[in-house]
């Protein structure tokens, strides 16, 4: 079984589930291989050993779609394989337009593209999806509220809902102070925020919030991991020394570890690893509540209305201010994460979904 992975993005989330499910399936003696730009995805992907085609593929529609249809159907004709897999918009955009329908197509939008943009192009793109839909043999969608906002747009077809999971195996509870001491971080009350410095993730509407923490929490410390199109401007709209603006860093698992509580202040997502991956490092989570949040998050953590900033900064205070609530939180959220988040539950799903389009075709 050759298996062919497509993502446009090369970090974050969905970079993450793509290369989870090619070693995965590489484990279970089939040939994935992962097809992207070049980035952290390609190599972190050849380092545990699995094929990479590069692919040299933008964030946006426009006209160099003609040239990345060109390129991919080169490297799909090379690999000629059993099942396409697209990841993303932009995978599912073009990979769409080269193989139409010819080869099994599981296509996993990982938040539909009419939900991160507004105005025309989101009316051109809920069009597209619907349209796009009778190349797809198999939608997977990783929220239930990811299914049912497709269906609102009128995307039809067999889908199923795989959540995304995370490895808690190698993200678990850890000493709290230890991982401070080891990031150089105060020991004081924390929140953390990662995720790309980006409009859709809202770190504005946290930074927003943050002084209404300090006022009921004063000596509160916030760690933002992530950098992305609009750092420049939110750093220079005002310097907070509360506030640390770490950037970049593959290794989330200390952040989580000091964190008191972890925030997701986020417009939309299909389903966030970033709360995922706090629980499972059995820490408290206050996010807003877009897609997939609610369905992971359960009773560990808290869910305001997306945009309410005073809401926001009153649960990340109380939970600085209660470390006891906050730990009773992250304990719950730890056992979620393993009942229910596991990746290798996730990795048995999809190849389920992929015997099944194979047999179909």
């Amino acid at each position: 079984m050759r298996v062919v992975h497509v993502s446009q993005p090369v970090s974050a989330g969905v970079a993450a589930v793509v290369l989870d499910l090619a070693c995965a399936q590489r484990d279970r003696g089939w040939e994935a291989v992962v097809v992207c730009p070049p980035g952290p995805l390609a190599d972190r992907a050849r380092a545990a050993g699995v094929e990479v085609r590069e692919w040299p593929a933008g964030r946006w529609p426009g006209p160099a779609v003609v040239a990345e249809s060109v390129r991919l159907r080169r490297v799909l004709r090379g690999l000629a394989p059993d099942v396409v897999h697209l990841h993303s918009s932009k995978a599912g955009l073009v990979g769409r337009l080269v193989v139409r329908g010819r080869r099994p197509t599981l296509f996993q939008p990982h938040l539909w593209s009419f939900q991160a943009v507004a105005g025309p192009v989101g009316r051109l793109s809920r069009r597209w999806e619907r349209f796009a839909a009778r190349w797809t043999h198999q939608l997977v969608c990783v929220s239930d509220d990811e299914l049912e906002a497709g269906r609102a747009a009128g995307v039809r077809g067999d889908a199923e809902v795989v959540c995304n999971g995370v490895d808690t195996g190698r993200l678990r509870p850890t000493d709290r102070l230890a991982a401070r001491w080891r990031l150089g971080l105060p020991d004081a009350p924390t929140a953390v925020c990662v995720g790309r410095l980006a409009f859709q993730k809202g770190q504005d509407l946290l930074l927003a919030a943050w002084p209404a923490v300090l006022e009921r929490v004063p000596g509160a410390r916030l760690v933002l991991v992530g950098d992305g199109p609009m750092g420049e401007r939110w750093r220079a709209a005002g310097a907070d020394p509360s506030v640390r603006w770490w950037g970049h860093d593959d290794v989330v698992g200390d952040f989580y570890a000091a964190a008191d509580v972890v925030v997701l202040p986020s417009r939309a997502e299909g389903m966030a690893l970033v709360p995922l991956e706090a629980m499972a490092c059995g820490r408290s989570v206050v996010a807003f509540d877009v897609s997939g949040v609610r369905q992971g998050l359960g009773a560990a953590g808290a869910v305001l209305p997306v945009g309410d900033v005073d809401g926001l900064a009153a649960a990340i205070a109380a939970r600085l201010a209660d470390p006891v609530l906050a730990d009773r939180e992250g304990a719950r959220g730890r056992r979620r994460v393993e009942l229910l988040f596991d990746r290798r539950q996730v990795a048995d799903q999809v190849a389920t979904l992929v015997e099944k389009v194979v047999g179909r075709g």
